[in-house]
């Protein structure tokens, strides 16, 4: 009883700290989720910008579009990319899948028949620097642009200068290689699917 009893005196200063402080983390996290949550949206926009530069707008889609992970079911935001002319001159989505260190998340952007890719540029990963990293590179991620959409393939030996199906791998960064062409790979299918069938795409009111 007098252990406790001791145990309760020496510990009770370290017992409301630690209450204290998992409190204001929780109120800042609350207060600052809108700000991250706009800075996120704001990045994404910027990115899609510079892969779809004749959008001057991205609408989202009212249409639920869902697709299958490794997580799970999981609804996707499509946008569609406008020009000032109000005509479709692209869509754009994330989608994001495990890389050699963790969470791989990507925008992605197709032309308005969603048969080519226009590019990727990555929201956030923690692939190792110098390595698997390069999924960032122009030299890399250039080699996607003008691609079809869902058919890729990764190569250990090919032109990165040639636009086809063939992806050619980052020296030293396979699996974050692989990594990138599947997440492209499954969503852009899933989502190509679902589009379709719903009437969004392969008809002519893009």
């Amino acid at each position: 009883m007098n252990k406790i009893k001791n145990f309760i005196q020496q510990s009770w200063l370290l017992i409301v700290a630690s209450f204290c402080f998992g409190l204001l983390i929780a109120v800042t996290n609350a207060a600052l989720s809108p700000r991250i949550r706009q800075n996120e949206i704001n990045k994404r926009n910027r990115l899609v910008s510079a892969l779809l530069p004749e959008a001057k707008d991205f609408i989202l889609l009212d249409e639920q579009i869902e697709i299958q992970s490794l997580q799970g079911k999981k609804n996707i935001e499509i946008y569609r990319a406008v020009s000032e002319a109000d005509e479709c001159v692209g869509w754009s989505f994330e989608a994001a899948g495990s890389g050699f260190a963790d969470k791989i998340r990507l925008v992605v952007a197709l032309d308005k028949n969603f048969e080519k890719i226009a590019g990727f540029d990555v929201l956030s990963s923690n692939e190792t620097p110098g390595f698997g990293d390069q999924i960032k590179y122009d030299y890399y991620r250039d080699q996607f642009k003008g691609a079809p959409a869902g058919e890729l393939k990764l190569v250990t030996i090919g032109e990165r200068d040639k636009i086809d199906s063939e992806i050619v791998v980052i020296s030293g960064a396979t699996i974050s290689s692989e990594a990138v062409v599947e997440i492209l790979n499954n969503s852009i299918t899933q989502v190509k699917e679902q589009m379709r069938k719903k009437g969004i795409i392969g008809n002519d009111k893009q």
